[in-house]
């Protein structure tokens, strides 16, 4: 994985985030041989990778206070209940690829 590609993805400009995505990016790697119990990261997981990488980033925002997402609106006498964005990655970034992540998982004796 490449940081420059995970960048424009997440549409980032300038060297600012550097180190973050660059954490972003280990961490991924590192869920993904450690799931599939495999030394080296597959091409065909390549893009399941990035975007693991990117829900990590927009979700679980290091170095960043956590973003929060609308869980409910009431229109009457006007409700808006928030939650912090991170519950949504509360299984781990695995949560939506591990049908993608089986396909390349080995068993471990």
């Amino acid at each position: 994985m490449e940081a420059e590609k995970l960048k424009k993805l997440l549409g980032i400009t300038g060297t600012e985030h550097d180190e973050i995505l660059e954490f972003i990016i280990g961490t991924t790697e590192e869920t993904i041989l450690n799931y599939c119990n495999i030394d080296a990261l597959p091409e065909g997981l390549t893009n399941t990778a990035y975007r693991m990488a990117m829900d990590l980033y927009r979700y679980d925002c290091p170095g960043d206070t956590a973003p929060v997402a609308v869980t409910s609106i009431s229109e009457g006498d006007s409700s808006t209940s928030f939650a912090n964005a991170s519950d949504f990655l509360q299984d781990g970034i695995l949560k939506n690829y591990k049908r993608q992540l089986n396909r390349y998982r080995k068993l471990r004796w």
